[in-house]
């Protein structure tokens, strides 16, 4: 994963306030202090110029609350299994676009809220290919495919989720920023298990490749050409796996076979406004259980077709 994450360090936040200010005021006489050296040195220290933006992952369990008190403890345990599953899943059979990623640093770069969480990825691709591995985890799941016995004693569940693009920072180990902010005001709006992306995210997919709708003919060398993977090992378009694009412009047989996208309002709150879109993809893949030849075709939609409003 690329290193553009904002580092700020709390000690040495906190060293400027010693410098430059007192921890304790309690004069007699009130007046407004001189604040141009602290904030000089907070801006010197802050250098807004160098925060990345970044694409954040939002997911989240419907109605985890409602369960009962049997299903309600093993929701978390089912969650982290079925993230297990896509990490598993984008790096053995998507090479070339998460090259850069492992287990380890999409760990590191998680929030997990236990019935969900919120994952820090390069780009909305990344973050788009990722929840639709995670769909595909998650129709395993529910057809009785991935722990039936499990499933039997859980039942189905259903996922909301939300891509935001925006920036980013991290302070002791924890990630903040509009991007995250946002993802979770966009996906807590939501009550119809919809896939609902930002402007930034839309703005994205518009200026690399011509508007998500092109996802559905895309080909792995055109992804290739994308700035955001130039500096990536161009061989793996050929040698890698990859589960949603063929190598060179052809009939799509699998991977993304449907891209739709609509917008469907706008979240206010405060001074900001939000525009939401909604997506929807469909995706066919072969799937086959470990060390045997069974196999079993598995079409998944991420998101749905619902447009009423936000």
């Amino acid at each position: 994963m690329n290193s553009e994450i904002k580092n700020l360090s709390y000690e040495n936040v906190m060293e400027i306030l010693n410098t430059y200010d007192t921890r304790y005021s309690y004069e007699r006489i009130k007046k407004a202090p001189d604040e141009s050296e602290i904030k000089n040195a907070l801006t010197k220290h802050l250098d807004e110029t160098n925060f990345g933006k970044k694409a954040v992952l939002g997911i989240d369990i419907r109605k985890y609350g409602a369960f009962n008190d049997f299903v309600q403890p093993l929701i978390p345990v089912l969650y982290e299994i079925l993230f297990e599953e896509s990490i598993r899943q984008c790096l053995e059979t998507q090479e070339f676009i998460f090259q850069k990623y492992s287990r380890e640093s999409i760990h590191k770069h998680t929030i997990s809220t236990g019935d969900g969480g919120f994952m820090i990825f390069d780009t909305p691709l990344h973050a788009l290919l990722f929840a639709s591995s995670f769909a595909i985890t998650l129709r395993q799941y529910n057809s009785y495919h991935l722990y039936p016995k499990f499933r039997a004693c859980i039942g189905e569940i259903n996922l909301r989720y939300a891509i935001t693009y925006d920036r980013i920072y991290c302070i002791n180990n924890n990630f903040f920023g509009r991007s995250v902010i946002n993802n979770s005001r966009i996906i807590s709006k939501d009550d119809l298990n919809r896939c609902l992306i930002d402007e930034g995210s839309y703005q994205w997919f518009l200026l690399n490749i011509d508007g998500l709708e092109n996802l559905q003919v895309l080909s792995l060398n055109e992804i290739g050409n994308v700035a955001a993977f130039q500096d990536y090992d161009q061989t793996l378009i050929q040698n890698g796996t990859n589960l949603f694009f063929e190598e060179k412009e052809d009939t799509r047989n699998y991977g993304i076979i449907n891209s739709d996208i609509l917008k469907i309002g706008i979240i206010r709150s405060k001074n900001l406004e939000l525009n939401v879109y909604n997506i929807h993809l469909q995706v066919s893949v072969v799937m086959h259980a470990d060390d045997t030849d069974k196999r079993r075709t598995i079409t998944i939609s991420l998101g749905n077709l619902n447009t009423t409003g936000i």
